[in-house]
């Protein structure tokens, strides 16, 4: 069932959902997530099983603001809150140590927690509605079956999970990608995830720099979205630069499988090309459009995804990564 998330009561309506431990479809700015009050761990539990998630990988905590962050942490480094203060609400989820008790299934069994405060109108609805209802935090992974494409549309839910499941219907999604994903847990921030805050943004706001992976000797802990292969489409996802695309689609014979392809760069006919689809030369705005794109090569019948790589450039590294993990699942 999708409810217009504009109408106070469709906000009562999943709030009260919510609190009596139900599944929810919620708008962010980055992608649909699928909601449970974090602290009911029989809720928590059943998005694991909805989405086919193995149980010890984290979810993210969602949070209406700063205030909530010490029910769920235990510590909180000058650094990590000066991202918070910085970056919150928005696109940025903070790895902290959590505290002993709290979101235990959430966390998936780890000592650790990701603590994020959405954007969205809606979203930020839903959290003071359940606050009032005695709900402090929803863990919301994307709303999808586990490593398949993120939702970026209330339809994408649908798709997913079938009309049963309560949807809020909040308008397609601003960011288009998941939030970038800090590790707080070493006295220096450390990227885990990229995303729309991205690595200068968050040198400048620490004061702090960033280490390589290389530099760093301890593994990172486990968090949302981090496998090496997640975000994929059901047709076999490869990238490659303009010059290797040309070439590939030169070899193609008359009975090649359909393709869908997805490349800023211009290139020729060429037989068994379903659907061609430019990619904007901006960063931000491929971002937006990237998984409704994946989803509709899926929806048109590609057996074989093609996409040029983005440019080697902090403002695309978002988009790489999500790529890269999704041709990793081919």
């Amino acid at each position: 069932m999708v409810l217009d998330g504009q109408f106070p009561a469709s906000i009562a309506a999943a709030a009260d959902a919510l609190a009596a431990g139900q599944l929810v479809g919620l708008p962010t700015e980055t992608v649909y997530g699928l909601a449970a009050d974090a602290g009911n761990e029989a809720a928590v539990r059943a998005i694991f099983a909805a989405k086919g998630r193995p149980a010890d990988h984290p979810l993210i905590v969602h949070v209406a603001g700063a205030a909530q962050v010490a029910e769920f942490a235990a510590e909180v480094p000058a650094f990590a809150q000066a991202l918070i203060d910085a970056c919150w609400p928005g696109p940025l989820t903070l790895i902290l140590p959590r505290r002993a008790g709290v979101a235990d299934a959430a966390a998936g069994g780890h000592a650790t927690l990701g603590l994020r405060c959405p954007a969205h109108p809606v979203a930020q609805a839903v959290l003071s509605a359940c606050a009032t209802r005695g709900v402090r935090g929803l863990a919301a992974p994307s709303a999808n079956r586990f490593g398949r494409i993120s939702p970026t549309t209330a339809a994408h839910v649908v798709r997913e999970f079938g009309d049963t499941l309560l949807v809020l219907d909040g308008g397609p999604c601003a960011v288009g990608i998941e939030s970038s994903i800090v590790d707080c847990t070493r006295g220096a921030p450390v990227l885990l995830r990229p995303g729309q805050v991205g690595r200068a943004a968050i040198e400048r706001v620490t004061g702090l720099r960033l280490p390589s992976k290389q530099e760093l000797s301890e593994p990172d802990p486990s968090a949302s979205g981090t496998l090496e292969a997640h975000y994929a489409p059901s047709a076999p996802l490869r990238l490659m630069d303009a010059h290797e695309l040309r070439a590939a689609l030169d070899g193609r014979g008359a009975d090649a499988a359909p393709l869908a392809i997805w490349a800023r760069a211009p290139l020729p006919p060429a037989p068994g090309v379903l659907i061609l689809r430019p990619m904007p030369g901006d960063a931000e705005v491929a971002a937006r459009e990237l998984f409704a794109v994946l989803r509709g090569f899926d929806d048109a019948g590609a057996r074989l995804i093609w996409v040029e790589t983005p440019p080697d450039e902090p403002a695309w590294e978002g988009v790489r990564d999500r790529l890269r993990r999704a041709a990793a699942s081919a």
